[in-house]
């Protein structure tokens, strides 16, 4: 077997595993593999007031629906159409996300 040797495993006063200890380098690359998450307000806005998520996050980042068509490259009004429609496209999630600053998944909830 090719157990991890950079690995350090702290016990308890009892002698049971309590810690283990493992290379910073490792420690930031597991870090980075959390999930996204969405904040309790965006959840709220979409149960809630029946909102598209695209919508709530918008809200929630506080910018307007012109900020989001500007970063997009496009008019405000087909902004407003693809926020107003559920489901959006894969594609047309990903390049929103990018111009809120949010990850896709983000906006799949």
């Amino acid at each position: 077997m090719n157990a991890p040797t950079n690995i350090q495993i702290l016990k308890d006063a009892k002698g049971k595993p309590a810690f283990a200890v493992i290379p910073y380098s490792e420690f930031l690359s597991l870090s980075k593999q959390q999930a996204p998450t969405v904040p309790n307000a965006v959840v709220n806005k979409v149960i809630n007031k029946d909102m598209t998520p695209v919508r709530a996050w918008r809200e929630h980042l506080g910018l307007t629906q012109t900020e989001v068509a500007s970063r997009l490259g496009i008019s405000q009004s087909a902004y407003a159409q693809q926020e107003a429609k559920e489901p959006i496209r894969k594609s047309t999630r990903e390049k929103i996300a990018k111009a809120m600053g949010l990850v896709p998944e983000q906006l799949a909830i």
